[in-house]
């Protein structure tokens, strides 16, 4: 089991990026949604993403469900595919697992705090925001239904809103199910570390506060780049003391495409995911634009012992 390894100190691997692999495999992407809707038309192409990561070595993968709430479904005129779409996403994970002969490889239901994001940008959509009553109901319906599919914990993705993280903590609270709650971060001008979000500059110190009113599993640092997850962890590390995560991101993303350009080797992310076990981070993997060419380069840390009083 995961959780008996981590209380042990071991190290288990995370998947990769889904939506973006999708989009390399040549499945269409969404002005809203997204990746979601390709689990309708694309769930043989998704299935064989999840077995091309188990295979590769991880130990847990993620459902292609991080933009398929009812709110983002509604911008593209799906929000009656809403259980349709999330129930095929995690049955092709539940598939992939049962394909691969790994029972023992945990699948992980994505909740994030997405709104449509402006095209041809990374920036929101300003015109058509969803307000924070219709994405706290959209949350909690997509949590219940995570749940009652089978996802064995909640992944909370790209943390970086004060105002609407609140919402995705509860919503994943209320199902019982263990939650790991991964942060997003970007680096000021004047070399602050900031939380994600493309409009007020908010210290990444505040932003991960959060867990200091909230109970969660494990917790880390996803969707940002390599070379600042280090200095993300040892803020994270001084807040949470339970098991730690690092999954970066690489390239960008111009609405709805993600812009695989200058996508770290996976010798490269093998050697920073090196330090960051060093630092105490157990759960290794990547985001958007990664592979699973680089979750094969992680796996030989699996066998590495954990760092003395890590």
């Amino acid at each position: 089991m995961t959780y008996q390894a981590l209380k042990q100190g071991e190290i288990r691997l995370l998947d990769g990026a889904t939506g973006t692999e999708l989009e390399k495999r040549g499945a269409p992407m969404s002005t809203g949604a997204w990746s979601g809707p390709a689990a309708l038309e694309h769930g043989e192409v998704l299935e064989q993403i999840h077995r091309d990561y188990i295979a590769a070595g991880a130990d847990i993968i993620t459902a292609n469900t991080y933009a398929t709430s009812r709110a983002l479904l509604d911008l593209d005129g799906l929000g009656d595919r809403f259980e349709e779409i999330n129930s095929a996403s995690v049955r092709a994970a539940r598939r992939a697992r049962e394909y691969c002969a790994r029972p023992d490889v945990m699948i992980a239901g994505s909740l994030s705090h997405r709104g449509r994001i402006a095209p041809a940008s990374a920036r929101p959509d300003t015109t058509t925001a969803i307000g924070l009553p219709e994405m706290a109901n959209a949350l909690s319906e997509q949590a219940r239904l995570l749940h009652d599919e089978g996802c064995d914990l909640l992944l909370l993705e790209m943390m970086y809103d004060p105002a609407r993280m609140p919402l995705v903590f509860e919503a994943a609270a209320r199902t019982g199910l263990p939650v790991w709650a991964g942060f997003s971060a970007r680096l000021g001008e004047n070399g602050q570390l900031l939380g994600f979000g493309p409009g007020a500059d908010v210290p990444f110190a505040q932003i991960i506060s959060i867990l200091h009113e909230w109970d969660v599993d494990a917790a880390g640092i996803m969707h940002t780049p390599a070379n600042l997850v280090a200095d993300a962890i040892n803020l994270l590390r001084a807040t949470f003391d339970g098991p730690l995560m690092a999954y970066p991101d690489s390239g960008y993303f111009k609405s709805p495409y993600w812009q695989f350009e200058d996508v770290i080797e996976p010798r490269e992310l093998c050697q920073y995911a090196e330090g960051w076990v060093e630092q105490g981070v157990q759960v290794l993997g990547g985001c958007c634009g990664l592979s699973p060419e680089h979750t094969a380069a992680l796996a030989p840390l699996k066998r590495k012992p954990p760092p003395v009083g890590g």
